[in-house]
């Protein structure tokens, strides 16, 4: 099984980079293409909406190709995508990759969560909390590295993109030799009638409210990705020093990564370690607030913290809500449909805004009603049924 909870961390770290990537580069393929604020937005944009939009795809391609098969496929697409970026470097090409590698990324978040169900059912929080280290991981290497990479290689922006696609090969070989064909287990035919035994996840109201929390935090998550490096470059940081501040942002989530899935294990209310994340991340947004350069620093260590908590999670409500995994991949399809589909909406929104204000203030205002929203959606879970409050 350590070889499996390699493979998963391999395969989330190839989750992030393709788009987190872009966010220290923004500004630079804005310039260099012509673009607007909005505009150079949806390369981030487009691929977290196709996260959400093409999230049920997971429930088919599972039944078509498994879990081994399935997931190889789509790890080589990613890989495959970002190489293109070196020489496919025009504003469409840039956008239909990232469109396609936005479906990739939305079929493999149930398929793995799936996986995490079935495979460990009394290790869910810890083998989440690698699934989510994973992804943090390859979100600070790209936001961190690219404008390093970018001025190492004289300043040749698709070229920095396209490294990232190094990543998939390594996942991809881990990955093969980790899930052996005769491990896997055939997807059984009757699987139509085992779904139709327990209640779609779109008639439950619970479903809905998990939704909008994974929408809420997924919005912050890409919405810090996208624009706190073009804040910090209001602020007057070069490309290297806006590039390390999401370095910093991200390298604190992955920190908080490590340890909440023991801290679950001893502290498993759900609730007291959401709403100490949601105010830890007001306090950030009030010091972005400020305007002040000095104050970006210890914002983006809060908010990393803020988003480490919250998306092992936003992974975790809905497998505490399933008991199988079939069920659970209807469940993580659902709710990431939805949830991603917020998270691409919201930075292309700030986009808009930025370009009709010309500051970022508006920004943090948006980021605090996300705060907002995800603080009462979490009240009102806990009003649910003593035994399904979170």
């Amino acid at each position: 099984m350590t070889s499996l909870l390699i493979a998963i961390f391999l395969i989330a770290l190839n989750l992030r980079p393709a788009i987190t990537s872009i966010g220290p580069l923004l500004d630079t393929i804005r310039n260099d293409l012509n673009l607007t604020n909005s505009e150079v937005s949806l390369l981030t944009a487009v691929p977290v909406i196709c996260m959400g939009l093409f999230a049920p795809l997971a429930v088919h391609w599972l039944n078509k190709f498994g879990q081994r098969r399935g997931i190889s496929l789509l790890i080589v697409l990613i890989g495959v995508l970002t190489l293109l970026r070196a020489w496919l470097n025009d504003y469409v090409s840039l956008l239909v990759t990232a469109f396609v590698i936005g479906v990739a990324i939305a079929i493999i978040g149930p398929i793995l969560s799936s996986l995490i169900k079935e495979k460990f059912p009394t290790r869910t929080a810890s083998a989440i909390g690698i699934y989510s280290l994973g992804m943090g991981a390859g979100a600070t290497l790209s936001a961190g590295l690219t404008g390093i990479l970018y001025v190492k290689i004289g300043e040749e922006w698709e070229y920095a993109l396209a490294f990232w696609s190094s990543l998939a090969l390594l996942a991809y070989l881990v990955w093969v030799v980790a899930m052996k064909p005769e491990k896997e287990i055939a997807v059984p035919i009757e699987r139509e009638n085992v779904t139709a035994s327990f209640r779609s996840p779109w008639t439950n109201t619970r479903a809905w409210l998990i939704l909008l929390f994974f929408g809420f935090q997924a919005s912050l998550f890409f919405s810090l990705t996208t624009w706190l490096a073009s804040a910090a470059s209001e602020l007057g940081f070069n490309v290297v020093e806006a590039g390390s501040v999401i370095s910093v942002l991200t390298v604190a989530q992955i920190v908080t990564n490590i340890f909440i899935p023991l801290l679950l294990e001893k502290f498993p209310i759900r609730s007291f370690w959401i709403y100490s994340a949601l105010i830890i991340g007001t306090i950030g947004i009030v010091l972005l607030l400020t305007g002040n350069m000095t104050l970006i620093w210890p914002a983006a260590i809060l908010l990393g913290f803020t988003l480490g908590v919250l998306f092992p999670l936003a992974l975790l409500l809905p497998l505490d809500e399933t008991t199988d995994a079939i069920e659970a991949n209807a469940w993580t399809a659902m709710v990431q449909t939805g949830g991603f589909i917020m998270g691409g909406l919201v930075p292309l929104a700030i986009g808009i805004l930025y370009d009709w204000s010309g500051t970022h203030q508006m920004t943090f205002f948006v980021l605090l009603a996300l705060i907002i929203g995800m603080f009462i959606v979490t009240v009102l879970l806990n009003k649910g049924h003593v035994k399904e409050s979170i």
